[in-house]
């Protein structure tokens, strides 16, 4: 069988997903609101990294920032796949304070207790204590306890061993010593692509459970399908089998390493000689999990368009056509993408170059949800369940010490960007099962430096024997009690984020939007005037954002795309397969037609009259008015990061920082500091919600979502 043929039977083997829904006058959501335990929205992060990889930090310390300097409600630790040197499992020494004689300036509270001070130029990294520590050197036997076959000096080990012997026991223990769900993850070096956000937590026992768990399975999931693992020992004595089972793809199989290779190519990944290879590996492994793991599982790619467009002889970048093979394998797996990157700090946002799918960030998100009518539009109007998600990335904070509030890097979990997420706990604990599930439902928003912290937004059917404005202002006041209650409307008729409303012909729909837009100081270190605001004339502190605008975004729903119809299923960006002209803003919500609540609530409403079509509805919002000059367009839509802060740091920026407190790291040209770096981020902050959709009886069927 060739590669292509094979390549084409993956595509081919899309799953449709069934609901049973009964029926209430006049709709009803997929599920009655009584039959859905209670939850809450909790905030978490699943993309980060430390020593094991290429982080800065140990797995101790960054968990302690993440989840409680920053209290997140979750958290998973999910470095490189492949292998390293350093032992991340070593605690940092405790800090010395430095002497205020030395003319230093940033000042906090560090992690061991009591005041640390570091110079504004940057806390110098140790490299030769603690996390940074080569495995060699800590382990009681030196080399002898690196398993698997290498032999560089000093040795690296296999990060299939660090997450199964030495990661996995001290997130266990972290996790009941902050009685927070904390467990391990995996950031994949996709073959044929670049990087995939995953979780398996089958046998992990993280907090509220009790026992000794084990990470066995997300240890042999790196060994065999991360392109950066070529090991071969089969994870030495677990005799580790990659195949799935009845699979056509197991011919591929290396009878050695059992992973799926060619000669010369052990990590499986896309080659000249192996065209599409690698993506092909890449579909087996959500296969894989959907067979060991089809319920504790998720494969979430990140920061999908940094790498540019596919080429099916490199490992780089995602077309749409590999997000539908992977959503087609395994669809409570395959669920969605990181389209909003890490690295929000850095002097190319996100690391996004100029090779970029799409050219850059917009508003701190990549093209493919930056955009509307582009990739994501176009899975979200085949009724797909794709979800958008985010995360930190942090590896380290630059020229910054970590425990200096400024960045020309990454953000801490929690610091700047939360994936705010719905977890139906009823009357127990708060679990990473819970969590899973939440990420995988759809019910969730991403938020970036607290432009909001709470957000209900639902669509209901309108009850007829009410006047509409009734009905709006029903539905509104139940949205704005369940932001009141960190929570979700719980109404017949009415469907939320993930989730679809059947709906007859001719029914009006009423949308309703309660946000939270948080009082007081967010996480930045800036008090001074946002630079982007203040070429407009508005003066407000960076550390005191306030929503300007809500878009309400949709688009229709014509249903999945065969993969045979190859022009509306493969594609890059721009192409008709990644496009839905559909998509467009319905309304724009502000202060002129919002209502002002208590504790920064605002509510809104939108009637749909006489729906006739199946579609989609989502949102997002800003601290930045429409026309703001390199920010936004006429219509509110975010330009390219690059009009604030160019990609060439050599060169002025476009928003002066003129302020006396604009920090010293800002990109200064010819004596003038630019918006630039964390500043740059701080200045332009967004959510964006995951969509509601709606289908019309007898109209197109919304397959992918209940």
């Amino acid at each position: 069988m060739s590669n292509q043929n094979t390549l084409r039977d993956v595509a081919l083997a899309a799953a449709a997903l069934c609901a049973a829904m009964s029926v209430i006058v006049p709709a009803v959501a997929a599920e009655k609101a009584a039959t859905k335990p209670a939850g809450t929205y909790v905030s978490g992060d699943f993309h980060n990294h430390t020593t094991c990889s290429d982080g800065a930090l140990s797995l101790q310390r960054l968990v302690d920032r993440s989840v409680n300097a920053y209290s997140l409600d979750w958290f998973v630790q999910a470095d490189h796949g492949g292998s390293s040197a350093r032992n991340c499992t070593l605690r940092e020494d405790p800090f010395e304070p430095v002497a205020p004689a030395l003319g230093l300036s940033s000042n906090s509270t560090g992690p061991y207790g009591g005041t640390v001070t570091y110079p504004a130029g940057g806390q110098p990294a140790s490299t030769g204590k603690g996390p940074n520590m080569s495995w060699q050197s800590t382990l009681p036997n030196g080399v002898a306890d690196i398993k698997g076959d290498g032999t560089a000096n000093p040795k690296r080990m296999w990060r299939w061993q660090e997450i199964k012997e030495f990661q996995y026991p001290v997130l266990e223990a972290e996790s009941r010593k902050h009685n927070k769900p904390v467990w391990i993850g995996l950031e994949t070096n996709n073959p044929g692509h670049e990087h995939t956000s995953t979780t398996i937590l089958t046998g992990q026992l993280p907090w509220p459970k009790t026992g000794a768990g084990n990470a066995n399975l997300m240890a042999q999931f790196e060994y065999c399908f991360d392109r950066s693992d070529t090991d071969t020992s089969r994870g030495a004595e677990n005799q580790w089998d990659c195949s799935v089972s009845g699979s056509p793809n197991n011919s591929l199989i290396d009878p050695v390493s059992r992973k799926i290779a060619k000669a010369g190519n052990l990590g499986g990944g896309n080659s000249a000689a192996n065209p599409d290879l690698g993506h092909i590996k890449s579909v087996e492994a959500v296969k894989w999990m959907n067979e060991k793991a089809p319920n504790t599982s998720f494969y979430v790619p990140a920061h999908l368009e940094r790498a540019g467009v596919y080429n099916p002889t490199a490992n780089r970048g995602f077309n749409i056509e590999h997000l539908r093979n992977f959503n087609n394998a395994a669809p409570r797996i395959a669920f969605g993408f990181e389209s909003m990157p890490g690295h929000q700090a850095q002097e190319d946002r996100g690391g996004y170059g100029t090779g970029a799918a799409g050219g850059g960030t917009f508003g701190g998100s990549g093209a493919y949800a930056g955009l509307i009518g582009g990739v994501w539009d176009a899975l979200l109007g085949e009724g797909r369940n794709w979800f958008f998600f985010a995360s930190s990335d942090y590896h380290n904070r630059g020229s910054f010490g970590a425990d200096q509030r400024e960045t020309n890097s990454d953000f801490f979990p929690g610091e700047y960007t939360k994936d705010h997420v719905m977890v139906r706990k009823g009357k127990g604990d708060l679990t990473a099962e819970g969590i899973i599930d939440g990420l995988r439902s759809g019910n969730s928003y991403v938020a970036n430096g607290d432009v909001i912290d709470r957000l209900s937004f639902v669509v209901c059917t309108a009850n007829p024997g009410l006047p509409i404005k009734a009905n709006q202002a029903l539905i509104e006041k139940a949205a704005a009690n369940a932001v009141a209650n960190k929570g979700e409307v719980r109404i017949d008729g009415c469907a939320t984020m993930g989730e679809k409303l059947l709906a007859r012909p001719g029914a009006d729909l009423i949308v309703a939007v309660a946000v939270r837009d948080p009082q007081g100081k967010n996480n930045s270190p800036y008090s001074f005037p946002n630079p982007s605001l203040k070429q407009i004339g508005v003066t407000q502190p960076l550390d005191k954002p306030e929503l300007d605008h809500v878009d309400l975004i949709g688009g229709l729903v014509t249903g999945y795309v065969s993969p045979a119809d190859t022009a509306r299923y493969a594609g890059p960006i721009g192409s008709e397969a990644a496009s839905n002209k559909s998509a467009k803003i319905l309304k724009v919500f502000n202060k002129t037609n919002w209502t002002a609540g208590n504790d920064g609530v605002r509510t809104m409403s939108y009637r749909v009259p006489a729906v006739k079509a199946s579609q989609y509805m989502r949102l997002r919002g800003t601290n930045l008015p429409a026309a703001t000059p390199f920010e936004t367009d006429a219509q509110g839509n975010p330009l390219s990061d690059w009009e604030a802060s160019p990609v060439d740091q050599t060169v002025k920026g476009n928003i002066a920082c003129a302020d006396a407190a604009c920090p010293p790291h800002m990109r200064t040209v010819a004596g003038v500091k630019y918006s630039s770096f964390d500043v740059a981020a701080w200045s332009d902050l967004w959510f964006y919600s995951n969509p509601v959709f709606v289908e019309v009886i007898n109209g197109v069927k919304v397959a992918g979502v209940k």
